[in-house]
């Protein structure tokens, strides 16, 4: 395998909020070395855990673990130097989009300036520059996916793609296919799963289209019970893990656990347990 596994600490946020470094310690004993910060509103200032980037960086050290990047939101009103800077001290080197909604074609062509505008600002600093996707990113607009007009309309080498294959199937497309589609433009991908219970799996059966999806709109697909670790659900892991490998780009998979109905630390440990086991079943 090319790639290593990481953990989005999305994943395990109340454990976090309740001892941040006691919980960076057990998922190091799980065996996660590669990180993913999640910063939601860095508008109050580039903090995480509330721990400054000197602080950050010593809880990371005293767990051997990494930061190889970090989702941020809301990019529009956060200070861009002291997200620069918070980085690079931590040692990530990429910033994330982790997420839009979009009213309309305008707000989408709206959104692709901005990406590459906010990918040059990276760049400039030796950064990487990334938009994740949920399933509103496979809403058509005029027939075409609001991902195949961010793909032509925004700079390659200023704007990457993480790729999340859940939200991509609940978004109606084919992981796979899509995670052959972006080749080298996506080195970033997130894994869960879901429950086979879950009917229909494709969120544009339920809404129309052409509907605005508001924030309000997005959140009845985001519960407890439409999320299943790695391994325990129905997607199709063993051939998103090929399809990563055939096409080599990817750098990082990370587990993301959106929600569970296990205790998070829990969760992330029967993920990381199954993934590895795949990844050793297929070498073998």
């Amino acid at each position: 395998m090319n790639f290593e596994i990481g953990l989005q600490l999305f994943s395990v946020r109340q454990a976090l909020q309740q001892d941040c470094p006691a919980t960076l310690k057990e998922i190091s004993k799980i065996g996660y070395k590669n990180l993913e910060l999640f910063i939601h509103n860095a508008d109050n200032g580039v903090r995480f855990c509330g721990l400054n980037a000197k602080e950050l960086k010593k809880v990371l050290d005293d767990s051997n673990l990494q930061i190889v990047s970090s989702h941020v939101g809301i990019l529009d009103t956060v200070d861009w130097n002291d997200l620069i800077e918070y980085n690079l001290e931590i040692g990530s080197k990429t910033i994330i989009n982790p997420m839009e909604l979009f009213a309309d074609l305008d707000a989408v062509y709206a959104f692709c300036d901005k990406m590459n505008r906010y990918g040059e600002r990276a760049r400039e600093n030796g950064l990487d520059f990334y938009y994740h996707n949920h399933f509103e990113t496979f809403q058509r607009f005029n027939g075409q996916y609001m991902m195949d007009i961010l793909l032509e309309r925004t700079d390659r080498d200023l704007v990457k793609i993480e790729f999340d294959t859940y939200w991509a199937l609940r978004g109606g497309v084919d992981p796979i296919e899509w995670l052959g589609k972006l080749g080298s433009r996506c080195d970033l991908v997130h894994q869960k799963d879901i429950p086979a219970a879950v009917k229909p799996v494709n969120v544009f059966e339920t809404i129309d289209e052409s509907e605005p999806i508001t924030f309000e709109r997005f959140m009845p697909f985001s519960k407890k019970e439409y999320f299943a670790e790695i391994g325990e659900g129905s997607m199709n892991i063993r051939g998103i893990v090929d399809e990563i490998n055939r096409n080599g780009a990817a750098k990082y998979l990370f587990v993301e656990q959106d929600h569970t109905v296990r205790d998070e630390l829990e969760s992330v440990a029967i993920s990381y347990r199954n993934i590895t086991n795949l990844l050793a079943s297929m070498e073998g």
